[in-house]
């Protein structure tokens, strides 16, 4: 919205919105975390609260340093493909949640990801990951998404998602803030 991007912390909500229903590093919702930056007036910076390590810490957020303020969120139509690439198109990164219980997912390094045996329902979901883009590779269909486990993890932090079968249920939950 100001034209200069600046990182927000993921660790505040892990850290934060226990109040809310969310279990940090056990799971989460992400219209949980978005109720929280709600109450909360928006969310801090990277640069103010800190950034993600990977476990849980204590809640320590400056409410006059929150940005990003918000006043509710979209549900994009469920298994909607289509709908998800616009929503990330008119409105930019999409929060979805994923099936990431597979050893495959947890050791990917490049390409496409695709795993058979993924689940695409909602109770099988359980990793909040970010939709940042799509495209295509060797005329197959991918999600470009954003992983929180650090630059170390799949390509930089990224991993190329196939759209084929909503394989690990990218478009199941896909959602996006509605900036104040």
């Amino acid at each position: 919205q100001t034209g200069v991007l600046t990182p927000l912390s993921q660790q505040v909500l892990i850290d934060c919105s226990w109040g809310f229903g969310n279990y940090a590093c056990d799971g989460g919702e992400e219209w949980r975390a978005y109720e929280w930056i709600k109450k909360h007036g928006g969310i801090a910076s990277t640069e103010s609260y800190g950034t993600y390590k990977g476990q849980n810490g204590l809640c320590h957020y400056n409410q006059s340093e929150m940005l990003a303020k918000i006043t509710g969120y979209v549900n994009v139509t469920s298994g909607n493909i289509t709908a998800v690439k616009a929503a990330i198109y008119k409105h930019g990164p999409v929060a979805v949640s994923i099936d990431a219980s597979h050893k495959t997912f947890s050791f990917y390094s490049n390409g496409i990801y695709y795993e058979p045996k993924c689940a695409n329902e909602p109770g099988a979901l359980d990793h909040a990951v970010l939709a940042v883009g799509y495209g295509v590779l060797q005329g197959e269909t991918y999600w470009l998404i954003k992983n929180s486990w650090s630059t170390y993890w799949g390509n930089d932090g990224y991993i190329l998602m196939a759209m084929k079968d909503n394989n690990c249920g990218v478009a199941t939950e896909a959602t996006y803030p509605i900036l104040a």
